[in-house]
């Protein structure tokens, strides 16, 4: 079952706006403060949260840290939504029937 805390900390509007950032590649504190319009301290902090959640990495390099995302807790999300996805595929598909059957009544006699 999905950790509901992977949700609550993607909710957060900066760090979603970091995750998206990050979604171009590898980046630098200081281009991840330009792209969040938020000060420096405040990105560390959600770079630190997104860190310890798994869906940022930090590469060292000189004096400079770089961040990029990680694929799994993103994998683990997807097949998550997955399992749920042929739940809702199986109920439109019932439901397309449905209408067909509707719009062409002659279509659906003599089926139950």
């Amino acid at each position: 079952m999905m950790q509901e805390s992977v949700f609550q900390i993607l909710a957060d509007p900066t760090r979603l706006r970091i995750v998206e950032a990050l979604a171009g590649g590898e980046q630098a504190v200081g281009e991840l403060v330009r792209a969040v319009d938020i000060d420096q301290s405040g990105v560390s902090r959600h770079l630190r949260i997104l860190g310890e959640a798994g869906f940022v990495r930090m590469r060292p390099d000189g004096a400079r840290r770089l961040y990029s995302l990680q694929a799994e807790p993103f994998q683990a999300i997807d097949a998550w939504v997955a399992s749920y996805r042929k739940l809702w595929e199986g109920r439109l598909d019932r439901f397309d029937a449905a209408l067909a059957r509707r719009s062409n009544p002659a279509a659906g006699k003599g089926k139950k």
